[in-house]
């Protein structure tokens, strides 16, 4: 055991209608421990979760503050809701700071049981903010109302190896480590900008810990730079009514309902009891959404390596319960046991690798060419223990990789690095590079937006071409969907507040397979409600995926399926049962609301938040390269024909690709338009005065922010 070096001591706070009203402030500067209230004041405005840690960040920070300055927090939060144990999804922590990679906001979410822990431990949030001087560990202990700051050099860095010692340690006895969480990075996180946070959940039928991931902008690398190693909570004593619900009664009943429907449906809708998110891999290629060789094409027939099945068959086990909180019956969260590993520092051992997500599939699979499970289960343990968010290394990768394609670096420029596409053992060694801070790692884990900067300053790299081709937005790399066809998803990643996650709005069935929302209004208010009613998940404290990647049997005679009104409903009732108050439909798009502007304002305060900052890059559009035209020619000849009445044989092939792409960009400014009306915002992206104050949030500061700007 390392040093304790502060030892605070509380009185827990009784939780009341979903709040404990209390959040825990820790300076590692000079150790300074706090307690603060959760007024009345936070949720009417900001609900909880993601709206607390947004106010608390707002008023931690400056408009010069960055990623590294001591006064940068890391805020987390649950949510009225988290922690309940009557209904799927209901164990997310959310998490905000200011992103080494987007220089904003950034929002991330996680299950796993630390925020639930967290919260019967007393406290709805918790800031930590400040540098240590020295490597330590934060220990939580809810049920004895204790604080421990311990020096911690000695303990491990990678994950895996981390969270086991701390869960032994922790824990009184095996019994004991399901009441143990740990949140961790790794050592990539200390190397790379792009670091993650591991959030631990023991599973005692596997005995062993498992981790769901915080995973976007950089968070790992900001507990990295604080020099905490982990942090760690323990509560015994998880029960069905520890949030004191109004009615617990409806819980109870609304989660009968939505458990039944699992067991009934999943089988015939995703499977997600058996494969988890990555059900949907095939389902993106035949729809040409599977991004490959850097969102190139939208899939490969090689994509059948990948299938879903596969990995049932050979690689995920089967028939243990995999949920990540108590009481979620969809049990998404499936990983592969005994699985040796083949290169790198645990070459040789076997261990538990969760996932593969759809994320990690597509991401470390098809966009990097790569259609070899082994190898994309080895990167996705090794992006894990090492804290290296996959989504931004397998995205920036492809890009370094097709830098490479085209002549733009050299293999003597990556230090000898093979990266061309599909070359598994030439990512896994990047990843080891990254993790020790050498080599062509050093640079590689900086992100898309600087990498563009060094290739074209120091390697005479064509600047048009990078910027056509870096799939980011705001400094962060895009999730892994392809979707040239969907000029809705296009504005979905590209106008989204935080960059270009899927969290945010997720329309490409709607609008590309479907034809739901043909016009620039019917996109528009698409991109107003979906990311409104998903940034709910993030303030109460619950998984989107019980939303709709399981829907009830007769929701398509509903009249919008797409936004599945039983669960929405489910989800009124749930929060007027825990809280007591009596909200519609329409005020919990309007809670989204609040809090969804004041994130764009505090962007806004920040730099960024205007419409410089929602353009995407080219290939997110339309094809870029000649190969790119031809490989989707027949469609694309056809809408010069239909949407710009031209005739394509009279055109070759480099002004076919000029004109189809003066016109995809002309319809993205359309949609701009369109979104910015639609979300109470200037020609310009800055949400209105009139807007603000429609939705209770004319705050004098947030006021004083967009006023200039107006």
């Amino acid at each position: 055991m390392g040093t304790i070096i502060k030892d605070y001591s509380y009185t827990p706070a009784k939780i009341k209608r979903g709040y404990s009203g209390k959040s825990l402030y820790i300076n590692l500067s000079d150790l300074r421990i706090e307690q603060k209230e959760i007024t009345e004041f936070m949720k009417e405005k900001f609900t909880g979760g993601k709206g607390f840690d947004l106010w608390y960040l707002w008023h931690a920070v400056t408009p010069e503050t960055r990623w590294d300055s001591p006064e940068n927090e890391i805020v987390m939060s649950v949510g009225p809701l988290g922690g309940i144990t009557q209904y799927a999804g209901t164990g997310k922590t959310l998490l905000c700071s200011i992103s080494p990679l987007t220089d904003i906001p950034i929002d991330s979410n996680v299950g796993g049981y630390f925020g639930p822990l967290l919260k019967f431990s007393g406290w709805d949030a918790f800031e930590l903010q400040g540098k240590s001087e020295k490597e330590i560990l934060i220990f939580i202990d809810g049920n004895n109302g204790r604080i421990q700051i311990e020096e911690a050099e000695e303990y491990p860095e990678d994950t895996h190896l981390l969270a086991e010692e701390l869960t032994k340690k922790y824990a009184e006895n095996e019994d004991d480590m399901v009441n143990v969480s740990v949140v961790c990075s790794g050592s990539g996180a200390k190397h790379s900008y792009m670091g993650m946070l591991n959030f631990s959940f023991y599973d005692p039928r596997r005995k062993v810990c498992r981790f769901k991931q915080a995973a976007r902008g950089g968070l790992g690398t900001i507990l990295h730079d604080k020099k905490v190693k982990a942090l760690v909570v323990k509560y015994r004593g998880v029960k069905p009514n520890l949030n004191d619900a109004a009615d617990i009664s409806t819980i109870n009943k609304v989660g009968v309902k939505y458990h039944k429907e699992v067991h009934d449906l999943d089988h015939k809708q995703n499977k997600m009891r058996q494969i988890g998110t990555a059900n949907t891999i095939m389902i993106m290629s035949q729809y040409d959404l599977l991004p490959t060789r850097n969102f190139q094409t939208g899939g490969d027939p090689e994509a059948v390596k990948i299938s879903p099945e596969v990995f049932i068959n050979e690689w995920l086990t089967q028939g243990l319960h995999d949920g990540c909180w108590y009481g979620c019956t969809m049990s998404c969260a499936k990983c592969a046991d005994h699985f040796l590993i083949t290169t790198g520092p645990y070459a040789g051992q076997r261990v538990t690798v969760d996932g593969p997500e759809y994320e990690c599939a597509a991401g470390l699979g098809a966009n990097l060419g790569v259609f070899d499970p082994q190898a994309i289960l080895e990167e996705n343990f090794y992006c894990d223990t090492y804290g290296i968010d996959l989504i931004s290394f397998a995205t920036c990768t492809a890009f370094i990789m097709e830098c490479y394609q085209r002549g733009q670096i050299t293999r003597e420029q990556m230090g000898g690095l093979d990266l061309r596409f599909g070359n598994s053992q030439a990512v896994l060694e990047l990843m080891h590079q990254i993790s020790r801070g050498e080599g062509f790692g050093r640079i590689a884990g900086l992100g898309i937006r600087k990498l563009k900067k060094i290739f074209v300053e120091e390697f005479g790299a064509d600047p048009k071409l990078l910027q056509d081709i870096g799939m980011e937005v705001k400094g962060l790399e895009y999730s892994e969907y392809a979707h040239k066809e969907s000029l809705a998803q296009q504005g979905g990643f590209a106008m989204a507040t935080k960059g270009p996650q899927h969290d945010e709005a997720w329309l490409i069935f709607m609008d590309m397979v479907n034809k739901q929302i043909p016009t620039f209004e019917d996109k528009a208010n698409a991109l107003y409600y979906f990311p409104m009613f998903r940034t709910w998940f993030g303030l109460v404290g619950l998984c989107k995926l019980p939303w709709n990647d399981l829907v009830p049997a007769d929701n398509y005679k509903t009249d919008s399926p797409a936004k599945v009104p039983e669960h929405v409903q489910n989800y009124v009732d749930i929060f007027n049962a825990v809280t007591g108050k009596h909200i519609d439909k329409e005020e919990l798009i309007l809670q989204s609301e609040r809090v969804y502007q004041f994130q764009r304002v505090f962007s806004v305060r920040m730099g960024k938040g205007e419409r410089k900052d929602d353009y995407p890059p080219y290939r997110s559009l339309g094809p870029v390269s000649r190969e790119e035209y031809l490989s989707r020619q027949e469609l694309y000849d056809k809408q010069l024909r239909e949407l710009q009445k031209l005739d394509p044989e009279t055109m070759d092939l480099d002004e076919k690709i000029a004109t189809t792409r003066r016109y995809r960009e002309d319809q993205y400014e359309q949609l701009m338009d369109a979104v910015y009306r639609r979300r109470g915002w200037t020609e310009n992206g800055i949400p209105t005065p009139e807007r603000l104050k429609a939705i209770g949030m004319d705050l004098p500061e947030l006021l004083e922010v967009i006023e200039p700007k107006l």
